[in-house]
């Protein structure tokens, strides 16, 4: 029996229940991508690691970039293992999966680097449930609803999985003030249920393509794209004299051999007779423009998603006299109208999209994304919040009417056995993208910092009777670890300063330093300076997506 043939004959309620239970699956997924990034500062608490000591910066960022870079490196892999053996087969192993790792995370049970380790280790593992999720969610969609409906079901669930990166900041802000744990306790139960759910409701409707596993392929992609990743994360950390280690042996060889190992992969790919690569599909313009779009708006997006919650918890938020502690709750907050935006502008694009085509509403919501990137880098950093908030509506608009229908044009323009692969090249596309972001935001917001904030800080601190040499001390620090303190919503003057020169110091000047106002106006200005590039690249990057956008054509062949 054909893939048509059962579409026709199935239940029509079961697609409801494929895109509720989808939608369940990738809502978790990339709520647990961006929870912990908000909560970092109560995780760490937690497990006793000062996170602005320079030994455990690279705990933090594998923190973040764990589950990242197995997101974006393992999804086509599983979409092809979706194709071949099975795609809600794949799909519920991930839920099982990601279930397991929920439990093993909200019960560390060690202290300090053993903590942080066990948490990245099942992050790690959490991850890669994730990715058999995201990577098969799409297909299966695909396979449960007619090319009518297509648009209007991938768009409830793409801007489901976007909103979800942002309610992960708020849910992290909320759950980290009551306890750390909390906030992997949340998926344990959704992780149970959903499993037991896509279990005993979902079944195959979609056609398998019996193949070999393509190991080389697999073997060279994955290493490729993890040399990469991991190469650009230590680029954000200081060596050799540099506020960046983008000169640093390590950072070059590894994206240097990365590089090389993903040149192989398409040698191997385009030469092997069941590829996991589907390079063919390039040929397809509707696949190779949205998937282009898809990877700038991931890396401007991550970007932006990053530089946003620098700027509230670092500086806007504690000069509008919230304690830094709170500032976590506070920052996700004052963020929502960006999900509001998603959640309104998504369905209503993916289902207009399903009658009246894909390019239209997408390249106009990049227009709309590119001048939200363009307003922020605008205003000031003391901003007027309804003005702020206008801007953030207006990129969550944007982006909702870009996503929706991009990926409805996207797994709709390639053949049915094959939506499992497209679906996981898609997903990794968007998440590599989002991994990206990390290594090229941080490090031009560092570059932009490290031009300004040493003179800076030797002013102000100089200003507040602190020793010139133990200013010229804390200057010359590496501008990262001032960006990690920013961040985590922390105030470092007594943890840069010490409590013995605090002490030396009138009280008052004691108290200005210690306060919520000296940290966050001593690097508005150069926070500033790296917004306005980093903003600036952020525009860039839409502006080439919408014309990836604008090149796919009228019309998507609609399978």
């Amino acid at each position: 029996m054909t893939a048509a043939t059962l579409q026709q004959t199935r239940p029509d309620r079961y697609k409801w229940i494929a895109l509720s239970n989808t939608t369940l699956g990738m809502l978790m997924a990339t709520i647990d991508g961006s929870i912990v990034i908000i909560s970092l500062p109560a995780i760490f608490r937690g497990i006793g690691l000062d996170p602005l000591a320079p030994a455990n910066i690279g705990y933090l960022l594998w923190m973040i970039m764990g589950y990242l870079l197995v997101s974006a490196v393992l999804v086509v892999a599983l979409g092809r293992l979706g194709d071949m053996f099975g795609r809600v087969r794949m799909y519920n192993l991930g839920f099982g999966i990601f279930a397991v790792a929920s439990v093993a995370l909200s019960f560390d049970p060690f202290h300090a680097g053993g903590g942080a380790l066990w948490l990245i280790i099942w992050r790690i593992v959490q991850a890669f449930g994730g990715a058999m999720l995201t990577a098969n969610s799409a297909a299966i969609l695909t396979d449960a609803f007619p090319a009518s409906q297509r648009g209007m079901a991938l768009g409830i669930n793409q801007i489901t999985a976007l909103a979800g990166q942002f309610l992960g900041l708020l849910l992290g802000g909320v759950l980290a003030v009551w306890d750390w744990r909390a906030v992997f306790w949340v998926s344990v139960p959704v992780g149970v249920v959903g499993t037991i759910w896509s279990y005993r409701s979902l079944r195959e409707t979609g056609e398998r393509h019996k193949a070999r596993v393509d190991w080389a392929g697999n073997l060279t992609f994955a290493a490729g794209a993890a040399l990469i990743l991991a190469s650009m994360t230590y680029g954000i950390q200081p060596y050799g004299g540099h506020p960046t280690g983008w000169t640093s042996p390590r950072v070059l060889g590894g994206i240097g051999l990365g590089v090389a190992l993903l040149i192989a992969f398409v040698v191997i790919e385009s030469r092997a007779a069941e590829p996991m690569f589907r390079l063919a599909l390039f040929r397809v313009r509707a696949f190779a423009a949205g998937n282009l779009a898809a990877l700038l708006v991931s890396v401007a997006r991550g970007g932006m998603q990053f530089m946003l919650i620098i700027w509230l918890q670092g500086i806007w938020l504690p000069l509008h006299g919230y304690a830094f502690e709170d500032t976590p709750l506070w920052a996700g907050i004052f963020m929502l109208p960006l999900t509001a935006g998603f959640l309104i502008a998504g369905p209503v694009s993916g289902y207009l999209s399903d009658r009246f085509g894909a390019r239209l509403f997408s390249t106009t919501g990049l227009l709309l994304v590119a001048a939200s990137f363009a307003g922020l880098l605008l205003i000031p950093v003391n901003f007027a919040y309804p003005l702020f908030a206008a801007l953030l509506l207006l990129s969550g608009l944007g982006q909702g009417m870009f996503s929706a229908p991009n990926t409805s044009a996207i797994m709709s323009s390639v053949p049915a056995n094959q939506r499992g692969v497209a679906s996981g090249m898609r997903a990794t596309f968007q998440n590599a993208g989002t991994s990206l972001s990390i290594g090229v935001f941080f490090s031009l917001m560092v570059a932009g910092l490290a031009r300004a904030l040493p003179q800076t800080l030797t002013s102000g601190l100089s200003a507040q009777g602190v020793p010139h040499d133990v200013a010229a001390s804390v200057a010359s620090l590496p501008p990262v670890s001032t960006l990690f303190a920013a961040f985590l919503g922390s105030n470092p003057m007594e943890h840069l300063l010490g409590s013995s020169v605090l002490a030396g110091l009138p009280p008052s000047n004691a108290a200005t330093l210690t306060g919520h106002e000296f940290f966050p106006n001593l690097i508005a200005q150069p926070f500033h300076d790296g917004l306005v590039v980093v903003f600036g690249a952020a525009t860039a990057m839409t502006l080439l997506a919408t014309a990836a956008s604008a090149s796919r054509g009228r019309h998507v062949r609609q399978q």
